[in-house]
């Protein structure tokens, strides 16, 4: 049952993403005519109505906490911690202002139908273990971001599957901190229960997706940003108790 439920979910995610095919075209056109306010609003047109398919179609509740906090233009990079493949469908569904893409680790190249699109979105595969390629990576960010694009990092570089949130990379940050743009920390928490918890695919999910204040990076000094990996990941922490003790007063 297991294996029918995980058939038929992913060919659901899978159509919804070839369905985006009509996108392609007009980005890729923005993209070499060099009209980058173009490329951004289709990227996000195309983004936003996959997000909106998925989650209908799987009835996830996806809650936004502390909404004001949202920025209503990029570039920004938002920091937020990884439990399940549902919190890049967290963000494309939440995130309606801005274009965004994601740092994705490299083994995504190898995923029929989702593979081209993290590069056709300013997205960036990172080749962990390579440091000459993840230099490579960082610069490629940089560029993309000075030039408005927007992107979204989960330092933890792996999902947690749980409420648990591992050790952060301070190297993620890099990107943020080299750009000069400003961090928006985001703590996820619920995203797990669509699939990892149970090994299959599961509708009606809930998932919390807690925004915190604008960290601005541009005037700091070399001290602030060597140490802002530690004041972000802080945040982000406090943000899971907070959603934790809200979850336990509810059951009370």
């Amino acid at each position: 049952m297991k294996l029918i439920d995980n058939v038929t979910g992913f060919i659901a995610v899978a159509n919804s993403v070839l369905s985006m095919e009509k996108y392609h075209k007009p980005i890729d056109e923005a993209r070499q005519s060099g009209d980058l306010e173009k490329e951004k609003a289709m990227i996000l047109k195309a983004s936003n109505e996959w997000a909106d398919k998925v989650v209908n179609h799987f009835k996830a509740d996806i809650r936004v906490i502390h909404p004001e906090n949202l920025p209503d233009h990029g570039p920004v990079v938002y920091i937020c911690n990884h439990q399940s493949y549902a919190d890049v469908l967290a963000f494309y569904y939440v995130i309606r202002k801005h274009q965004i893409s994601f740092i994705a680790k490299d083994a995504f190249r190898k995923i029929p139908v989702f593979s081209s699109w993290i590069p056709r979105t300013r997205g960036i595969y990172i080749h962990r273990g390579d440091a000459r390629a993840s230099l490579k990576t960082i610069n490629e960010g940089v560029e993309y971001l000075k030039q408005g694009f927007s992107l979204v990092i989960f330092p933890e570089g792996t999902r947690s599957r749980s409420s648990h949130i591992g050790e952060f990379k301070a190297g993620s940050f890099k990107l943020a901190t080299k750009a000069r743009v400003p961090i928006v920390p985001v703590t996820i928490d619920g995203g797990y229960r669509t699939f990892e918890e149970k090994g299959v695919i599961t509708k009606g999910a809930h998932i919390d997706f807690m925004v915190h204040p604008v960290i601005e990076t541009a005037d700091m000094s070399r001290q602030e940003l060597a140490v802002v990996h530690e004041k972000v990941e802080k945040i982000i922490r406090r943000g899971m108790d907070e959603i934790q003790a809200g979850k336990t007063a509810e059951r009370e």
